[in-house]
């Protein structure tokens, strides 16, 4: 949480540690979830990083962690596992001490953090669904859905990446609902995002409700 209260999402959270490690490891590779925004990807990327993507899953992220030798992985959730100077496994407090070493190098931590890429995006999204579900839903969302303009990825459910965000549709790993997670450049972006991905996932699932937030 910054200053003013505000959350900084997993995804900021690796920017922050990833234009850090860069400056030491040019090229080096970084491993995130399908949640994860774009915005993080596109910065890592830029910024002469490698920037995986990956199916979410505490031991998923972890293994493709080792399997890669990154240096550094991380969820949308904050959960981050460092490979570099620690064991590979995620630490909150070894996090905390990271993310304060790198504050302490500034006379303004505050405009470090506020210069962290953050679009407009919902929280993660959950739809209710029967037991076993929403993996039908999601094969027939890859089976049918068309995102025209969009580059779509089906490595964990369905991801279309546009040039001003993306849409996610994935099935829980351990609860029957589906996880949804849209993002935008602007709110009129991330609108239109939304609105293309219910109405791709009502065709399939007409009764398709949108819950709570999970994150």
């Amino acid at each position: 949480v910054d200053e003013h209260g505000n959350i900084l999402w997993g995804d900021q959270l690796m920017v922050l540690f990833a234009r850090e490690i860069l400056k030491e490891k040019p090229g080096a590779t970084f491993v995130s979830e399908v949640k994860c925004s774009m915005t993080m990807y596109d910065d890592i990327e830029k910024r002469g990083g490698k920037a995986v993507m990956w199916k979410t899953g505490h031991s998923l992220i972890k293994a493709k962690l080792k399997e890669l030798n990154a240096p550094i992985a991380g969820e949308m959730s904050g959960h981050i596992f460092f490979g570099e100077r620690w064991y590979g496994f995620d630490d909150a407090t070894y996090t905390a001490a990271r993310m304060l070493e790198i504050l302490s190098r500034s006379k303004n931590p505050s405009r470090v953090l506020n210069a962290l890429p953050n679009g407009f995006s919902t929280p993660e999204l959950n739809v209710p669904c029967a037991e076993g579900e929403p993996k039908q839903v999601v094969e027939a969302l890859q089976r049918q859905a068309q995102f025209p303009g969009a580059e779509v990825s089906t490595i964990d459910g369905v991801r279309a990446d546009y040039p001003d965000g993306f849409g996610l549709i994935r099935g829980s790993n351990t609860t029957p609902v589906l996880v949804l997670r849209f993002e935008g450049q602007t709110p009129q972006a991330l609108e239109r995002i939304q609105s293309d991905f219910m109405a791709a996932l009502r065709r399939i699932k007409p009764d398709a409700r949108i819950e709570s937030a999970a994150h």
